[in-house]
């Protein structure tokens, strides 16, 4: 045979290979796309009908999270060799087996592995435990592949920070994803997975929910676990749940990670039947408090008040009765209870460390808010914690009160469409990021101060295509009306295929 021929007959079977690699390629682009248009309950049921097998699952979750995250940046930490090791030594078999997960790189630990809370102070800080969250979804069958980025220590709205950069939102990459859990939020706004952990101690379930387009819930006090370390999170102000495209996802998680564990202080009310079993369910015709004005008093953006409205409307046209009404709150007392909680817990946490570290805290350590942090909150007086204990809960005593002749309140869930990027973050000096926080977020914290449950449900859009959330609160420990009410407004308007270009 020539030279020549012996030439063509190995381009020849070069371009069979390239071409059979392209084909391949382009069928596990097209199987990922697919992926991406089921919720977790819908890839878990591919799995079971073995239509797809978790390898592939996560296969996929990984190329569109190497794809995406180069633009979003809400990858802190990646953990897809114990992702594979957990495939291969075989999943239980819980409602979300084979489903790829990413939990939230704040106060959320993996044996071994490194939390880093968002803070250069942390970058060595390995998990001596597995967070009992994390074991409630493992036994799930859901596969961790990785941590979503947080601000430091999760104290604003953004998630920005100097360790990890900032992270953007795929509505608009110039603008935040919202915070603490806009990691979460992005990847899943990014079709990376159809939900993700997060948590909840001011808002930030809620607020990157709305800034980014999804469902999200914020449970009852005492629902979740937190432990082992601790049982509770800024005294009781924090919580641990997810984000996600669908409403049932949300159901299904809770049922799976819901209940005390050992050594808990309190436990949200036992639920009358499973979350997953409420939607779908008639909410019968609630009495909805719309809540326009903010406790404060700080304005808010006129398309965010229209949005409410809408949302407001689109109630009524469903059977609920809707009203304009608002309890009557100390928001000063309220806020400044907040402060001294979050400003004490950051300070004996900081402390410690720094001291079994052997280390002075500085700014080469900690950015310049949470270094204000530490600085107010070690000089509050034990007294300052009782006082501000005791303003949670006489706000929780009015709010009960309220809601003896209301079933939910709907507000804005925050007060502004998504600001720029570098707007609320923690590197700016002290009195600017009060100035600029203040007005953002003026009614999701409350509810973390009265343990009362807690959704923003994505119904409006800006003029400028971004997202606005829309915030619904029930009695604590009635998170049952807020699936069945979400349900239905989800049928009503449905918003799982409403997608970022991205």
């Amino acid at each position: 045979m020539s030279a020549t021929r012996r030439q063509v007959i190995a381009g020849g079977a070069a371009l069979a290979v390239a071409g059979a690699a392209g084909a391949r390629e382009k069928h596990m682009a097209v199987q990922r796309d697919q992926f991406s248009q089921h919720d977790a309950l819908g890839l878990a049921e591919l799995v079971r009908k073995r239509e797809v097998s978790p390898g592939e699952l996560l296969d996929a979750a990984i190329a569109r999270t190497e794809k995406a995250d180069p633009k979003y940046n809400f990858l802190a930490r990646e953990h897809y060799d114990l992702a594979r090791k957990a495939i291969d030594a075989g999943l239980p078999q819980g409602p979300l087996t084979g489903v790829p997960w990413l939990v939230k790189d704040l106060n959320t630990y993996i044996e071994g592995t490194v939390t880093g809370q968002g803070s250069r102070f942390y970058k060595n800080n390995v998990g001596t435990v597995t967070s009992e969250i994390v074991r409630r979804y493992q036994r799930a069958g859901l596969v961790i592949f990785g941590k979503t980025t947080t601000p430091e220590f999760g104290l604003t709205g953004t998630t920005e920070s100097i360790a990890e950069g900032a992270t953007r939102n795929p509505w608009n990459p110039e603008h935040i994803a919202g915070g603490s859990s806009g990691g979460a939020a992005a990847a899943v706004a990014a079709g990376v997975i159809p939900a993700a952990h997060a948590t909840d101690g001011g808002g930030s379930i809620r607020i990157p929910a709305s800034c980014c387009g999804l469902f999200g819930l914020k449970p009852s006090r005492g629902r979740t676990p937190m432990g082992p370390l601790r049982t509770e999170g800024w005294g009781g102000l924090s919580i641990h749940h997810v984000v996600s495209r669908s409403v049932r996802d949300s159901a299904a998680l809770l049922d799976a990670t819901r209940g005390p564990e050992p050594g808990s202080r309190y436990a949200a009310p036992t639920p009358e039947r499973a979350y997953l079993a409420e939607v779908g369910r008639d909410p019968g015709k609630l009495r909805i408090a719309l809540w326009l004005t903010t406790p404060g008093g700080t304005p808010v953006d006129p398309e965010v008040l229209d949005a409410a409205r809408a949302t407001a409307r689109l109630a009524e046209s469903l059977g609920h009765h809707v009203e304009e009404a608002a309890p009557k709150i100390d928001a000063a007392a309220v806020g400044q209870a907040s402060f001294v909680l979050m400003g004490a817990s950051v300070a004996a946490e900081l402390d410690d460390r720094a001291k079994a570290m052997g280390v002075t805290l500085g700014p080469d350590l900690v950015e310049p808010v949470t270094l204000a942090f530490r600085e107010l909150g070690a000089k509050f007086p034990a007294t300052e914690w009782v006082r501000g204990n005791n303003a949670l809960q006489a706000a929780a005593v009015e709010l009960a009160r309220f809601m003896d002749n209301y079933d939910v309140i709907l507000s804005p869930t925050i007060a502004v469409v998504p600001p720029k990027l570098g707007t609320i973050h923690l590197a700016q000096d002290f009195q600017t990021f009060i100035k600029n926080v203040t007005p953002f977020t003026p009614w999701t914290g409350l509810f973390n101060q009265t343990g009362q449950p807690s959704m923003s449900v994505p119904l409006g859009m800006s003029k400028t295509g971004l997202p606005i959330g829309s915030m619904f609160t029930a009695r604590y420990g009635d998170e049952a009306t807020l699936f069945r009410l979400a349900a239905q407004l989800e049928k009503a308007q449905p918003w799982f295929d409403r997608r970022p270009a991205a």
